[in-house]
């Protein structure tokens, strides 16, 4: 393997890395964070949420300000991260489980368009991160959720020698702490959380490995997926933390579809947010203990935006448009972090437009392993890049042909340098955005540039057709009176149910069942 001193990389990254004992081998940790939106740290502009641990990460490394998911739900945009591949090409376009063609129709929701099928499982054809470090000689171990298939696609299937809690769903069956239902993670302490559980099983899996060789660890984490749960303590801590910051009167407006959070004030997400990144120190604490920080990459992201809709509608990703499941910067934006080695000074920041398929190959770059060539990627080594803050002369893509359940719509979307496009399926329509003036997307300039419009959806709809990429359906039993009448339920019915339940939630007396989710406080 070539020496890691010998590549050509960021100056800055190797302050402490390249002295005449640097190991030729770096360890790789990456940490998945689910449904956290790119304002949910105290690092990324949140004034509610602590986050301390992932503070200091960030700040010893570079923080990417202009990171983004390749998906606005969870499975397409994991599979790109395994695979190197915008969605469009690998094929999974929704969360895996949702439902397609007239079976969507069983939802009740009156949509215009009936979404295409996907492949419901991560097909093996593709060589994954994970088998190009395993076959680099690291030892490869998996911690937390995966939502990429079934028995026979799980992370065992794909390169990872080790699984602990990977498999089909895509949530915390049985809540947060034990005993959850998890086929493939044993329940050993009643009322154990499961975010410091899956950091504990990497920390042992890093203590036990062989010190000749190195490791590559995945932990992903099923926080800060709904259910949200907390324990009584850090639900009071945040409640306080609320009222003494001044509630507001309304907590929701309403987005398109659906209603949408207006503000970070959700106690009990807060908790489950600095639960996972207490998990997140554990793992770090250990790197230090076992002095393996200094000779280890560390990357921290998450899988797509915030929950503001939909699901537990759980937090605000203010001043971002939007959250999971939207087709703008809310759903889209993602906190994401590098750490290598340990020792930087100050913190770096890049505005290099970087997505969850760059990681792939810029983690084999600055392991130092060569470009593999069984897998056909779209997502670039973006390390020459960093120094130097230089974007590369590439689109960047997303295709997601469906509603999903948090109120975005069936779009196709393409940001160009400063720009970025929206293509709407229902209608053939386009939004046009300046995301250098208006990163909150509601100022739409497409009357102002046709011909750029014209460009960019040539070029979007050119390349979606390059990669067989699939397109939803009218549906022509389409009743657009049962569609108003969603819509009215969803305005006058809903949005005064969640406002209510944000209210109760923030009452000195809030109990949400017996025992706080078993937590055992």
């Amino acid at each position: 393997m070539k020496a890691l001193c010998s590549l050509a990389l960021p100056a800055f990254l190797f302050l402490t890395a390249c002295g005449p004992d640097a190991p030729t081998e770096p360890n790789v940790l990456f940490i998945l964070a689910d449904d956290l939106g790119y304002h949910d740290l105290s690092v990324t502009g949140s004034d509610y949420y602590e986050t301390p641990h992932l503070d200091a990460l960030a700040n010893a490394g570079i923080q990417f300000t202009s990171a983004y998911t390749t998906s606005r739900v969870c499975s397409p945009a994991r599979a790109s991260i395994m695979t190197g591949q915008y969605t469009a090409r690998h094929g999974i376009t929704d969360w895996i489980g949702a439902p397609t063609g007239e079976a969507w129709r069983k939802y009740g929701r009156h949509n215009k368009l009936l979404p295409p099928d996907y492949p419901h499982n991560l097909d093996t054809v593709h060589h994954t991160m994970a088998e190009a470090f395993g076959d680099a000689g690291y030892q490869t171990f998996f911690a937390g959720k995966w939502h990429l298939g079934d028995e026979t696609s799980r992370p065992e299937d794909h390169g990872f020698a080790i699984n602990k809690g990977g498999y089909s769903s895509g949530s915390p069956r049985g809540g947060y702490f034990s005993p959850w239902e998890n086929p493939v993670l044993s329940n050993t302490t009643p009322g154990e959380n499961l975010s410091m559980r899956l950091a504990q099983e990497t920390t042992d899996f890093i203590a036990g490995i062989d010190r000749s060789k190195p490791f590559f660890a995945m932990l992903s984490f099923y926080a800060v997926h709904g259910p949200i749960q907390t324990t009584e303590e850090k639900w009071r801590k945040y409640r306080q933390k609320a009222v003494e910051q001044g509630v507001a009167d309304s907590g929701f407006g309403m987005e398109r579809r659906l209603p949408v959070r207006l503000h970070q004030d959700n106690p009990v997400y807060a908790g489950l947010v600095e639960q996972m990144d207490d998990a997140v120190g554990l793992v770090l604490n250990q790197l230090e203990a076992l002095g393996l920080d200094e000779n280890t990459i560390v990357v921290f992201t998450s899988d797509h935006g915030g929950v503001a809709s939909g699901d537990a509608f759980s937090t605000s990703n203010a001043p971002l448009r939007g959250g999971k499941g939207y087709q703008w910067e809310g759903g889209l934006r993602v906190p994401l972090f590098l750490r290598y080695p340990r020792g930087i000074e100050a913190t770096q920041q890049s505005k290099v437009p970087i997505t969850g398929a760059d990681i792939y190959p810029s983690l084999l770059s600055l392991a130092g392993i060569p470009a593999t060539t069984r897998q056909l990627m779209d997502g670039r080594d973006l390390v020459a890049n960093i120094d130097e803050g230089i974007a590369p002369d590439r689109p960047l893509f997303w295709h997601y042909p469906h509603y999903g359940n948090q109120g975005g719509d069936p779009s196709s979307v393409i940001r160009r340098d400063n720009y970025k496009l929206i293509h709407y399926h229902e209608d053939g329509k386009d939004e046009l955005y300046d995301l250098y003036k208006d990163r909150e997307e509601r100022l739409n300039v497409a009357a102002q540039f046709p011909d750029l419009v014209s460009a960019m959806r040539t070029e979007l709809l050119t390349w979606l057709e390059s990669v067989g990429a699939r397109f939803p359906e009218k549906d022509p039993i389409y009743d657009p009176v049962k569609a108003a009448g969603v819509a009215h339920f969803r305005r006058d019915t809903l949005k005064p149910r969640l406002e209510l339940q944000r209210k109760n939630m923030l009452e000195d007396d809030y109990l949400p069942n017996a025992d706080w989710w078993g937590s055992g406080k």
